[in-house]
């Protein structure tokens, strides 16, 4: 493993272990979902580095669906968050 991959590594286990402590912590439902967001970009970047460093597209189709998965779970969370606001 080259030092350039063992960086990566480790700034961004750095960063998703400050992430799911946010997703713990909350205090909101939008913290948690923000944090979420934030998470599944992290393993985006994590996973569009290693395509970089070992030259392959194997994993695209993973990206893509992540990144679905990131767009509809907002879109969810929004919409559950603007029933509960309107609720009198």
């Amino acid at each position: 493993m080259s030092a350039l991959m063992v960086v990566i590594l480790v700034v961004f286990a750095a960063a998703a272990l400050l992430t799911v402590i946010r997703i713990v912590i909350g205090p909101s439902i939008l913290d948690r979902a923000i944090a979420s967001d934030v998470l599944l970009t992290l393993v985006m970047c994590v996973l569009g580095a290693e395509m970089v460093i070992n030259q392959h597209t194997r994993t695209l189709p993973v990206l893509l669906i992540i990144a679905a998965v990131g767009v509809f779970g907002s879109i969810a969370v929004a919409r559950f968050v603007a029933r509960r606001d309107n609720v009198p």
